[in-house]
């Protein structure tokens, strides 16, 4: 077999296995219409799947899809984007399956294969791929979990590393492509009164939540064997962690951002179980597809503690759930109380700054302030959605689809940023301490509140 080869050029060609499947219905015709109509979308696609589907039915389930986002469809741009569609149909188990991807994109040079498919078949489609002569100059996409602990998490990347690279591997959590991700790195590296204040000197904690007001009725058999902690803290909400407090690399290129990104996991310290709660909102056992002794978490509030000079002895609050009073997330940067001073200015609340990722993106800091209103000192806002400065932004997954497509892999997560992250919740999912009952539209189970004492309080965001 010729030895894979990483390849930064533009995609000619995007396969999607997995194309007739729920993923591509809620968010990849969506996301791949609007880079058409952002004039980004260069190639043809490809679809693959088992299922008997002629070209029209793929059209029609690509309309239905997007109108089913509430797009208003242009048409123009419709057709441009059906026009690049085509299909192939076959077993991903079937090695004639592959030869017909091969015929389908003979001539590609730097083909992209995006996988949206469960994460047992990755490997099974990576071989296929690789005994058909396919991935020489190519990018693999795939889709999180990657693995449910460490040591699948190693065992995968095993698997796949037998047929390509590492740097053709990408791996695509959602968050890497949020535009608040980037507002907080800008936010911390492109201002220079953020830097002498974002350190233990200054900072009493950071509190990271994201907050869902929904449940998981309609994804019952999915998410019992997952859990809040391994479904958004092991992965998204450590990416947060990671750009909240990584030190500013360096150097602009890939290898160096994603240094300082494991840089960081590396210090944060193996989870504690005494300072992880978990909780499980009531009805949660009379859903579909759920154990009716089901003991897996719909809420997790934890601490971390990052082992480095800028961090040491600021705790890291993270706090997920569903059935909460909002949908929300953010990073909260509490800051320490300035010292009282005679003259009697002075604030009972600490300043913050808050970024907000999560259904809107924007910053608002909290102040304190003489209103005429009140007497003494009292808490402003200063509130800005992003939206309102510079338009709306691309949706993640057109982020991360078009990264994938040009070739930047800045977005992707690392096999060792990914093992540095289970190694820090492992001892979480060793010992995981019993789930306390919550009731819907509450913040979750009242024993969270104990992990932020002496830190104020977990309330709303």
């Amino acid at each position: 077999m010729a030895s894979p080869t990483s390849n930064d050029s533009p995609a000619d060609v995007l396969v999607v296995f997995g194309i007739t499947g729920d993923l591509a219905k809620v968010m990849t015709f969506h996301s791949l219409y609007r880079l058409e109509q952002r004039g980004l979308l260069g190639c043809p696609i490809v679809g693959v799947a088992v299922d008997d589907w002629t070209i029209d039915q793929l059209v029609q389930r690509a309309r239905d899809s997007i109108v089913g986002t509430g797009e208003q469809l242009d048409e123009a741009v419709f057709e441009r984007f059906a026009e690049r569609l085509s299909y192939v149909q076959g077993d991903f188990g079937d090695a004639a399956a592959y030869e017909r991807v091969a015929a389908a994109i003979s001539g590609a040079e730097s083909p992209v294969f995006y996988l949206e498919i469960p994460p047992f078949l990755f490997g099974r489609v990576v071989q296929g791929l690789a005994e058909a002569g396919l991935t020489t100059n190519a990018r693999i996409v795939v889709e999180k979990p990657f693995g449910h602990d460490g040591e699948s998490a190693r065992a995968l990347a095993a698997e796949l590393h037998q047929y390509i690279d590492e740097s053709q591997l990408l791996r695509i959590d959602h968050y890497l492509g949020k535009m608040g991700l980037d507002e907080i790195l800008y936010l911390r590296f492109a201002n220079r009164i953020f830097e002498p204040i974002w350190n233990r000197d200054h900072i009493e904690c950071v509190e990271i939540t994201m907050a869902e007001d929904f449940g998981v009725e309609d994804r019952g058999h999915f998410y019992d064997p997952v859990g809040a902690l391994r479904d958004v803290v092991v992965n998204h909400l450590m990416q947060v962690v990671a750009a909240t407090a990584m030190e500013p690399p360096s150097r602009g290129d890939l290898a160096t951002i994603k240094d300082s990104q494991v840089a960081l996991f590396r210090a944060v310290l193996e989870a504690d179980p005494s300072h992880y709660v978990r909780g499980q909102y009531e009805g949660y056992l009379g859903i579909d597809g759920v154990a009716a002794d089901s003991t897996t978490e719909t809420y997790a509030a934890l601490r971390l503690e990052i082992e480095n000079w800028r961090w040491s002895g600021v705790p890291f609050f993270i706090r997920t759930g569903k059935r909460l009073p909002t949908t929300q997330t953010e990073v909260r940067v509490v800051f320490k109380h300035p010292p009282r001073l005679g003259f009697g200015i002075a604030s009972s609340e600490p300043n913050q700054i808050v970024v907000k990722l999560d259904p809107s993106t924007g910053i608002r800091a909290i102040l304190a302030a003489h209103r005429a209103d009140a007497p003494g000192a009292s808490r402003i806002e200063l509130d800005m959605e992003f939206a309102g400065e510079g338009g709306e932004g691309a949706t993640p997954y057109e982020v991360l689809l078009h990264a994938a497509m040009v070739g930047d892999a800045t977005r992707f997560t690392r096999q060792d940023g990914i093992e540095e992250q289970w190694r820090i919740m492992q001892p979480l999912l060793d010992a995981p301490p019993p789930v306390h009952a919550y009731a819907p539209g509450s913040w979750g189970p009242e024993a969270a509140d104990k992990l932020v004492a002496g830190f104020g309080r977990l309330g709303a965001p």
